[in-house]
């Protein structure tokens, strides 16, 4: 894994989806929100050096009164091949960011810290993407879902072994929700007619197409990752949709709120994984 090439990545500003912001205040502070990272270690640190240089240009301009709030929307582990550094990555932000950190849980984490808990149970999670996660941290599976079925605990164990305690504490830690004024940030969306008070977690983990589909507006704008159709972020009257695909189109995504504008930063591979 550390003879594989480092791909060429560029950072660009999404203007096509870029607009006034018809309604959003954040309580004084500037948001950048981050999309499913799904592994994509290399792409998260072109994105986070941008939105460090991007931060420095609104704060010269004079925008927010306080330290901005860097928020991810979960999905940091799975299918993309570096799982393991990308959740160092957040054990470092977390002690060291000058941000404001918030990281919300998304669904491949639940699965993941399900499977450390209950692993023949649990065992789905090693076909979507789980596999990927085990790899980056030296564990080969064995070939044949019969055999993986016959060795998930001793799978585990060996998780165990090698994960370290900070991962550990990190996934255990992580938010299902966050709230910055007329923002509610979570990692799948939220149960069309329900109050926000009211929604089961699950929903904010797992829900799609009910979501998706629904055209009525909340109580607060969603933000949120999970679903993605292209390398182009969402950008609708009750919800903005910030996982691009990293793992498949290449393309990383932040939203930065509490500006006059709504404005998307992409880290993106300039030749896209096959």
């Amino acid at each position: 894994m550390g003879s594989e090439p480092i791909p060429a990545i560029e950072v660009v500003r999404r203007a096509d989806v870029s607009r006034e912001a018809a309604s959003g205040a954040t309580d004084g502070q500037i948001v950048y929100a981050i999309g499913d990272v799904h592994g994509c270690y290399e792409l998260l640190v072109r994105l986070l050096a941008a939105i460090a240089d991007d931060a420095k240009g609104v704060s010269r301009a004079g925008a927010g009164q306080r330290q901005p709030l860097l928020l991810f929307a979960g999905d940091y582990v799975d299918r993309g091949p570096q799982s393991d550094k990308v959740l160092s990555t957040l054990v470092w932000l977390a002690r060291h960011s000058p941000f404001d950190l918030v990281l919300l849980k998304g669904n491949h984490e639940a699965m993941m810290l399900d499977f450390i808990e209950r692993p023949f149970h649990a065992k789905g999670w090693l076909r979507v993407g789980g596999a990927t996660t085990l790899a980056s941290y030296g564990i080969a599976l064995p070939e044949g879902e019969q055999a993986v079925a016959d060795r998930c605990e001793r799978i585990r164990d060996e998780l165990m072994d090698r994960l370290p305690a900070s991962h550990l504490d990190l996934l255990r830690a992580l938010k299902t929700s966050a709230t910055r004024g007329d923002y509610l940030f979570v990692h799948a969306g939220a149960r069309p007619g329900l109050p926000l008070n009211r929604q089961d977690e699950r929903d904010f983990l797992w829900i799609r197409d009910d979501f998706l589909e629904n055209s009525q507006p909340f109580e607060k704008i969603i933000v949120h990752g999970h679903s993605w159709t292209s390398s182009t972020p969402v950008l609708a009257q009750h919800r903005i949709g910030i996982d691009t695909g990293a793992y498949r189109t290449g393309a990383l995504t932040a939203v930065r709120l509490g500006t006059p504008t709504i404005e998307f930063l992409q880290a993106r591979q300039v030749q896209p994984p096959a």
